[in-house]
């Protein structure tokens, strides 16, 4: 089973790769299965019918996913694409505390395969920009982050998997923060997160991005497994056509090495189990 569950598309304000590019680009690469997982971030980004103006960055909008169309064309290119490829619905929650209203809202609206949770802000501050880690200690942001994170698993339950759980490395000026100084952090989300039945996935970014290490870590999905977790999801991330794939039969051979026996897929919002 050949699936990428981290896919991006012009659906979402950082990408320009056509919906129908990606599927085309998948069929030649063989692929079995694809979840598009367009960017849904509150807080920071408006719906376009929000009634709101929509503020732009450069060219580019900061908007969330426009909701309406984009389950259209999913639903136009299972039509097309169907018998050869499975297409899945689904979308990436960047989601905040403070914004977890909005989103049990659009989960109500519509009907989901899968649902990444993701933390891209903190108090609407970026990661990216440094907006959130400026004026604080290296421990100070990543503690915040995984406090933020734990906070949000505790309330906010209508997900299927967390998705790069130690996103917040990916910029952090100061390099890789010990994992040891934040795995109380980590293994209470871990607890919260087998317990309700949910996932993690393993981003296949992190080569892209420069990282020295895998995302999650090695020593995260030791830890989810200590747990008594089982559901792993592999997702590229891709926002372009040399990321979509990428990586993915690496993290199967991770995965296989950390004693894990099957990897997943989902559909409306039930995890399927395939064998590595």
């Amino acid at each position: 089973m050949f699936a990428d569950y981290h896919v991006h598309t012009e659906f979402s304000d950082d990408s320009v790769y056509p919906m129908e590019c990606v599927v085309q680009d998948a069929i030649r690469m063989k692929m079995d299965e694809l979840c598009f997982t367009d960017h849904v971030d509150y807080g920071i980004k408006e719906d376009w019918d929000s009634g709101k103006p929509i503020v732009y960055r450069g060219q580019d909008p900061l908007a969330n996913v426009d909701t309406p169309r984009y389950i259209r064309e999913i639903d136009r290119m299972k039509q097309k694409y169907g018998g050869q490829i499975t297409l899945k619905t689904g979308l990436e929650f960047g989601v905040q505390v403070h914004t977890i209203d909005q989103f049990e809202a659009l989960f109500k609206r519509y009907s989901w395969d899968f649902i990444l949770l993701s933390i891209h802000q903190v108090e609407n501050q970026e990661f990216w920009t440094q907006d959130f880690q400026r004026g604080k200690s290296q421990q100070e942001y990543n503690e915040r982050y995984y406090q933020e994170l734990l906070e949000v698993v505790q309330k906010y339950k209508h997900y299927s998997v967390l998705g790069h759980l130690d996103l917040i490395k990916r910029y952090d000026p100061a390099g890789i923060y010990p994992f040891e100084r934040v795995r109380p952090w980590i293994e209470k989300i871990l607890k919260v997160v087998v317990a309700e039945g949910k996932g993690i996935e393993i981003n296949t970014s992190a080569k892209r991005y420069g990282l020295t290490e895998t995302m999650p870590s090695i020593e995260i999905l030791k830890c989810y497994r200590e747990c008594g977790g089982r559901i792993v999801t592999i997702g590229s991330d891709s926002h372009k056509p040399e990321h979509l794939g990428a990586g993915i039969s690496e993290a199967k051979e991770l995965l296989k090495s950390l004693g894990f026996d099957s990897f997943c897929t989902f559909d409306q919002m039930q995890p399927v189990f395939h064998a590595l």
